[in-house]
């Protein structure tokens, strides 16, 4: 990681959106990092409430064994294993099991887990720190910013701002880790990548903040984004009725 980069970064963030969380970001990796190893899970649990001590400034590493849900499992690269039947699951259910009932039917379920993305960990574990956190030897991949309304707006804006397209930023069914990994890891291998505006996921809500939402960009475009912030709405009288905003509600809590 350019520690000036991340530097600099962290100083447009104060500039421009005050006392707002930084983002995190994430990393695999077979070797000893400086990341408290998670505990092995012995009951589910569900992975997004576990980066609630990442936002505090803790760095952890996850394998395998720590992740406590399948889904998570599978979205962070372990496992492409699901549970039998998980096409009724995530829809109407059978005479075995109760159905989540996000969508509609089994079939669509099978045809989502078609198109969907999906890539084995390429290491045994994946490392989480926020951006200020972040090491010369790390090589981040994802920037998850967990986000309110105003800060989003900025977010997204900042996305499309040199897009000819308006696609700078896509919101696909998935899970809450989903989200954060699979789908902007799919995106860092297109020649546009956009950012993906996440966290909708019902079973997830419940592990962030009631008005939050996650927005995550792959780093390769993050680093484009960086390096233009200057010449954005950023620096308008419009963006700084937001920003005081933003301020004040960050000051509240």
């Amino acid at each position: 990681m350019d520690l000036a980069l991340r530097d600099r970064f962290t100083e447009y963030w104060k500039k421009y959106f005050g006392e707002t969380g930084l983002p995190l970001v994430f990393f695999y990796s077979d070797a000893v990092t400086s990341a408290e190893a998670a505990p092995r899970a012995e009951k589910w649990n569900c992975f997004i409430g576990s980066l609630a001590q990442v936002k505090r400034g803790k760095s952890v590493s996850f394998d395998a064994a720590s992740v406590g849900c399948s889904g998570g499992k599978r979205y962070l690269g372990f496992s492409n294993k699901l549970r039998p039947g998980f096409e009724y699951f995530l829809s109407c259910g059978n005479q075995e099991m109760e159905g989540e009932r996000y969508l509609r039917t089994p079939a669509q379920v099978e045809k989502f887990l078609k198109d969907a993305p999906w890539e084995p960990a390429p290491a045994s574990h994946i490392v989480f720190r926020r951006w200020d956190m972040l090491e010369e030897t790390d090589e981040p991949e994802v920037v998850i910013f967990f986000a309110k309304p105003d800060v989003l707006s900025g977010l997204f804006t900042l996305a499309g701002f040199d897009r000819d397209d308006m696609q700078g930023t896509i919101a696909p069914f998935g899970s809450g880790c989903a989200s954060i990994i699979q789908y902007p890891l799919a995106e860092s291998k297109n020649d546009k990548p956009g950012a993906v505006l996440g966290m909708f996921d019902v079973s997830a809500r419940p592990f962030v903040a009631e008005n939050e939402l996650t927005f995550a960009i792959p780093m390769n475009r993050f680093t484009e984004i960086i390096h233009y912030l200057d010449e954005t709405f950023l620096t308008t009288h419009a963006w700084e009725k937001v920003r005081q905003r933003i301020n004040r509600t960050a000051a509240k809590e």
